[in-house]
């Protein structure tokens, strides 16, 4: 096995044990310190990767077969669906929408774990606020 396909199945097992930490934690509040790290980590191994390889790869890695065309049209459809769950979040929270439109645009998902970084700082920030201003108001 090349280091290609171990990290292949090491990006996959990592993806399964977040899958299996959402289904069994059941988290309720997001981390916002955890999305940003892992926008950063994923945000480097791209610089990486465009280092090594540059950014027309993308292009042609997408374009070349019907499988590149099936897996950017998957990137795509995830991107649309992320979005469409996180904006009414971010819009109840009074997060300005269209720039991070456009970095997701432009990064996909090292821009939604940038967006989910944010957001999830701005809901804890408003959780915590209310609750101290709950725990302040005479009852």
């Amino acid at each position: 096995m090349d280091y290609l396909q171990f990290l292949f199945f090491a990006i996959y097992a990592a993806t399964g044990l977040a899958w299996l930490y959402i289904l069994v934690a059941k988290p309720t509040n997001g981390n916002p310190h955890l999305a940003a790290i892992i926008a950063a980590l994923f945000a480097g191994f791209t610089a990486i990767q465009i280092g090594e390889e540059g950014v027309v790869t993308f292009f042609t890695n997408h374009t070349q077969n019907l499988t590149g065309i099936q897996v950017w049209w998957d990137l795509l459809m995830c991107t649309v669906i992320a979005l469409f769950f996180i904006v009414p979040r971010a819009r109840k929270v009074e997060m300005s929408i269209w720039p991070w439109a456009i970095v997701v645009a432009l990064t996909a998902s090292i821009g939604l774990l940038a967006m989910c970084a944010r957001l999830f700082w701005l809901e804890n920030a408003r959780e915590s606020a209310t609750r101290t201003e709950t725990a302040r108001s005479p009852a």
